[in-house]
């Protein structure tokens, strides 16, 4: 039914812009070598074809896809979008591909290199995404809470309604340094910006007295004798330390710097 040809498809970059290409690649029965967002400088040979966002279109393909496909199938390519392997946007257009030419059967087709490929990522996403409600820390500054996240996956969209619902009555922002964008919820109103950049600002006395709290209690609750730093670990990955309060210039950051500093570095597992 469709045809490999030697072309790129570059699109804004938007979940709509993405639809045309699907949209596009039916019109010309063809499969692409490669989607990508934003007017790129492609440094190859392959011809690049521009896909402008036509919302017509694009709600053409986004209607059809629960009516043709199936509604979990819309679920997952919305959550496939917010993941962050380079090939996710032409993964997401072979899956729809599939997708329209054998209905919701190919839910089931596991074997399916390219529906692997989407679940895997799906899957990525919503693991980390949920990783990320028991994470963030927020700091206090004058009554508005922030956090800072640096998450591999576009994971704000998936975690606001948890946090809009567990701090209704709060002014908070949550901005992700990774994507840069941010979560902002003020006067009971949520809104998610994108391409901006926020710089956590220095904590008050209090704010500090409150972190020393944090860390005291985390230590206090530790059980020594079931010390056991690899599952810490494969439970709590190092790369999120970095922004958790009771990590913060604690003694496993000081006993990496020495292992930096001699050359070595600890065989334990990373995510």
């Amino acid at each position: 039914m469709f045809n490999g040809r030697d072309v790129v498809y570059c699109y804004d970059g938007s979940f709509d812009g993405l639809l045309c290409c699907v949209f596009e690649s039916f019109v010309r029965r063809e499969t692409p070598v490669g989607v990508t967002a934003g007017a790129q400088e492609q440094l190859t040979l392959t011809e690049v074809l521009d896909v402008p966002t036509d919302p017509e279109k694009a709600a053409r393909v986004g209607l059809a896809i629960p009516k043709k496909i199936s509604p979990r199938t819309e679920e997952l390519v919305k959550i496939a979008f917010l993941t962050f392997g380079e090939d996710k946007d032409l993964l997401i257009l072979k899956y729809l591909q599939k997708g329209f030419s054998v209905g919701g059967r190919i839910e089931n087709m596991l074997a399916d290199d390219t529906v692997c490929k989407l679940n895997k990522a799906v899957l990525h996403c919503t693991n980390e995404a949920h990783r990320m409600k028991q994470f963030i820390r927020f700091s206090d500054f004058d009554g508005y809470l922030a956090a800072v996240i640096e998450p591999k996956n576009k994971v704000i969209p998936l975690i606001a309604d948890h946090f809009t619902d567990r701090y209704r009555n709060e002014n908070f922002l949550i901005y992700d340094e990774t994507h840069r964008m941010a979560l902002v919820y003020h006067s009971h109103r949520a809104e998610i910006a994108e391409n901006i950049y926020f710089e956590m600002p220095d904590a008050s006395a209090e704010e500090e007295r409150y972190r020393e709290l944090w860390k005291s209690f985390y230590d206090a609750i530790a059980i020594k004798e079931r010390y056991n730093p690899r599952c810490r670990m494969n439970m709590m990955p190092k790369r999120y330390w970095k922004h958790m309060t009771e990590f913060s210039e604690n003694e496993f950051a000081k006993k990496e710097s020495r292992t930096e500093t001699i050359g070595v570095k600890p065989s334990l597992p990373q995510n």
